[in-house]
């Protein structure tokens, strides 16, 4: 099952079985899940075999490929080419025997016995699935080559029929091995993450067991230089790891206790030991894959057109063809063999083969490229339809900016403006007893020691306050300051400054009056401003949105390059403003981390889930994962989208055009079979070669 043809064809034979619930193909695996009653599955697979297919059944799914199974694929491929090697070899012994001996009727018996062993080793398995489909009315690929290899036999060009139906079947073998290229791009995915992992047993001895063994909690290490089998959180070491298989990231990333890890990631320097956190059927990689595999069962709209547009063409072609054969010798006085080959060189050239395949090898290159730098597309739809967007709203905090206040300001004030490391010890000393996210990015952001603090007590709603030696301090808001009186016009104006910036500000004070001012804020991510830049230079509109207050909203978009900020917004504003934004721009896409933004991300028409690695709801949230923090991502999956209609439709144009020049070059008779044959493997070949130039990389 290689095609989307050969799809249609299962599918015509299963679908009308009682019992049956649901089919699911994933032609990047040739593999079909049957959901249905033990009766109908069995009738199914008779229904298959009488359809001209030999269906094999699974067994227990697994993320990992047997060795066995693909030695026992490369054996039986290694025959294909000895058989095919074969047939040819004996097509051109019977084209030198037609030319040496044409006349004698000994050598020309001979000739049409070697043709027929040539075409039995070539087309055998053409034949079985032509004659099921002609059976059951249908018109494919297979139909078409059967009719015309057994009508060219019939009419005396036994060399030719031997020679089409030889470079038919190398072309189709040729054709299979191009495709493998772009599923292989997928099925490496499933070799990132070993087969077995290294566990502490309850004796505190390791031991190396398969990873679907090892159950969630457990003690697993990893050496330098080795590949994660699972997911987990680092417990003991510290390393840097190339996360690059599941994040897209170019620069390993340290990992100390705390971190999380992922499957099929690669190991530094340092030994580091992580509790499992996953089943390896469940872990960030293994989502990943099966993400992909649905993505490839999906087909996208520019696949579904090519699929109709080929249902319609093959009986019309067919028909043309029967005309040929038909109404000159009746009306135009042509002679009947020369119309009826020309008939049958129009079966060989309507052969929509590189029609029909052109699309699905596009789409999984270009979902292959994709998750090759962390971009996780969820169907061929979106990948389509990604280069229609008009406008993104992005999210601000964990999307724009860092998602954790950091320090980004502070002064001394009053009399300590020259004694700003006593002001910092102090202000770090009451912040590292708090738990408080703006405490902590106060002790964070100071690099200096702390001395001890006796009798610390929280303030809520304004701060925390403790003595340090025989002096009394607070570390607390705006609001705090005021109720202590400790406010004048001076300072009024250096908050004002920084609440105008949309920071939080935070004033270290004693009862002689305020000692320092700290200004808190989410920073902007590093990447922001290069990201909607690109995104400007493609005509898309960014906006933001934010739940935080108007002046903050603007202040973070500014620094970003976006003139559009909506702050203020709840949940049910985002939604609304994704609405306006339809209707004002056109296609709009939504960016954010795929839990709060979920209903905004189901509205948008394409969602982008921000920083997805090991998160279920967003990869559940979104349209298109981008499985690290880089908003670059955006612009990237857009350009290639675009970039991958463009080879589609460069395929499809291809494909008729060839198709259209042999059609007149044929009625005219100046063309052969031979011909109509190469034209069909050259046609076919060119758009698989075409389309597998997404996978050299994402657009830039």
């Amino acid at each position: 099952m290689d095609c989307s043809a050969e799809e249609s064809d299962i599918r015509r034979a299963v679908e009308p079985i009682d019992g049956i619930r649901g089919l699911h193909f994933q032609l990047g695996q040739r593999t079909l899940r049957i959901d249905g009653t033990p009766g109908a599955v069995t009738l199914a697979l008779d229904a298959i075999r009488k359809a001209g297919y030999a269906p094999s059944p699974l067994g227990a799914p697994s993320t990992h490929t047997g060795g066995e199974n693909t030695h026992a694929h490369d054996h039986e491929q290694a025959g294909g080419y000895r058989r095919l090697a074969a047939a040819l070899a004996l097509a051109f012994a019977a084209e030198g025997v037609a030319y040496f001996a044409p006349d004698a009727t000994a050598w020309k018996v001979l000739g049409m016995a070697i043709a027929a062993i040539a075409i039995g080793l070539a087309g055998l398995e053409t034949y079985v699935k032509g004659l099921n489909a002609l059976r059951q009315a249908r018109l494919n690929i297979n139909a078409l080559m059967s009719v015309a290899v057994t009508g060219a036999f019939v009419i005396g060009q036994w060399p030719e029929a031997a020679m089409v139906m030889a470079l038919y079947a190398i072309a189709e073998l040729i054709e299979a091995r191009s495709v493998d290229r772009a599923r292989n791009a997928i099925k490496a995915l499933v070799d990132l993450a070993p087969s077995d992992a290294e566990v502490r047993q309850a004796d505190g001895t390791w031991l190396r067991m398969p990873a679907t063994a090892v159950a969630i909690g457990a003690i697993a290490r990893v050496k330098p230089g080795e590949r994660l089998a699972l997911d987990g959180i680092v417990v003991r070491g510290s390393s840097s790891i190339d996360q690059s298989p599941v994040t897209g990231e170019s620069i390993p990333v340290d990992k100390e206790p705390g971190d999380a890890v992922f499957a099929g990631t690669v190991n530094g320097h340092g030994e580091i030991e992580f509790r499992v956190t996953a089943a390896a059927s469940d872990t960030t990689l293994a989502r990943i894959i099966h993400a992909v595999e649905e993505a490839q069962g999906s087909r996208a709209p520019t696949q579904r057109f090519v699929d109709r547009f080929a249902a319609v063409y093959t009986p019309v072609v067919f028909a043309l063809a029967v005309a040929v054969a038909v109404l000159p010798p009746l009306f135009l006085g042509w002679a009947w063999l020369a119309s009826i080959y020309k008939a049958l060189v129009l079966l060989v050239i309507a052969c929509p083969c590189a029609l029909v395949i052109s699309t699905p090898v596009t789409i999984v290159s270009g979902l292959a490229a994709a998750a090759r730098r962390g971009i996780l597309i969820k169907g061929g739809t979106y990948l389509e339809d990604a280069r229609l967007i008009k406008a993104v709203a992005l999210d601000k905090t964990g999307t724009l900016t860092e998602g954790a206040p950091k320090l980004v300001a502070f002064s001394a004030w009053g009399g300590m403006q020259a004694d700003e490391v006593t002001v910092s010890r102090l202000a770090k000393s009451l912040a590292a007893r708090s738990d408080h996210p703006v405490s902590k990015a106060i002790a964070q952001g100071l690099d200096v020691d702390v001395v001890e603090v006796d009798g610390f007590a929280a303030l809520p709603g304004r701060g925390v306050a403790g003595t340090v030696g025989a002096e009394a301090l607070v570390l607390g808001n705006h609001r705090l300051i005021r109720e202590r009186g400790q406010s004048d016009a001076r300072l009024e104006a250096e908050l004002a400054t920084h609440e105008a910036l949309g920071r939080t500000v935070t004033l270290l004070a004693s009862e002689r009056g305020v000692l320092g001012v700290f200004a808190i804020a989410d920073t902007l991510r590093s990447d922001a401003a290069n990201a909607i830049a690109q995104l400007r230079a493609l005509g898309v509109t960014p906006v933001m949105l934010s739940g935080d207050n108007q002046a903050t909203a603007q202040a973070v978009a500014r620094d970003a390059g976006i003139t559009d900020a909506r702050g203020g917004l709840l949940p049910q504003d985002k939604l609304d403003v994704i609405r306006e934004m339809r209707t004002r721009y056109g296609a709009t896409a939504m960016a954010g981390d795929g839990i709060n933004d979920a209903p905004a991300l189901a509205q948008a028409d394409i969602g982008f889930a921000m920083g997805a690695a090991g998160t279920d709801t967003a990869m559940e949230a979104a349209d298109v994962v981008i499985m690290n923090d880089r908003l670059g991502r955006i612009a990237e999956t857009i350009r290639l989208s675009r970039r991958t209609h463009a080879v589609l439709w460069q395929n499809i144009s291809l494909a008729l055009a060839i198709k259209v020049v042999f059609f007149v070059l044929a009625v005219f008779g100046s063309a052969t079979m031979w011909m109509a044959v190469f034209a069909d493997m050259g046609a076919s070949l060119l758009v698989v070669g075409n389309g597998l130039r997404l996978l050299r990389g994402v657009a830039r």
